[in-house]
């Protein structure tokens, strides 16, 4: 069953987080160049479906994960408290920064509005934020201080 949930959590953490990282990063430049684009707007539109859209399926990698540590019996290691920790961090980020910065920007643009760059530096460092925030989870994982498996 532990092999079950880690592979089903893994799956999860390419199939769902993957998207949001990639469409997050394209998203700021996306929307500096929505006006001279045709269909510019469009892609911007797609990018904002596709971070919200995985994020919501993205849910599923923080229950998998616990569901492996718990079947693994590492619940209390330090490595998962910190990666649980990251994750909740990187989840809020993308919550409360991220995807409401990306719908400012969206809206901004569906009214015709020009888009300051100071609103897309600042979403850009935000979600580079979150994009790092995911990798040192990642590297939590693979790595795990304390491990026996020698990586």
């Amino acid at each position: 069953m532990t092999k079950v949930l880690l592979i089903l959590h893994v799956l999860a953490a390419i199939v769902a987080v993957g998207p949001v990282t990639v469409a997050a990063s394209m998203f700021p430049p996306a929307a500096r160049r929505a006006r001279a684009e045709p269909d510019g707007v469009g892609t911007v539109r797609l990018l904002h479906r596709i971070c919200r859209v995985y994020s919501g399926v993205g849910i599923a990698v923080p229950v998998l994960g616990l569901g492996t540590a718990l079947a693994m019996g590492v619940l209390g290691s330090g490595w998962l408290i910190t990666s649980v920790t990251l994750t909740g961090v990187a989840a809020g980020l993308l919550i409360v920064f991220v995807l409401p910065g990306q719908d400012d920007l969206l809206g901004q643009l569906d009214a015709g509005q020009a888009l300051e760059r100071s609103d897309t530096v600042r979403l850009a460092l935000f979600t580079g934020v979150f994009n790092l925030l995911w990798a040192t989870v990642t590297v939590l994982m693979i790595v795990r201080p304390g491990s026996t498996t020698g990586a």
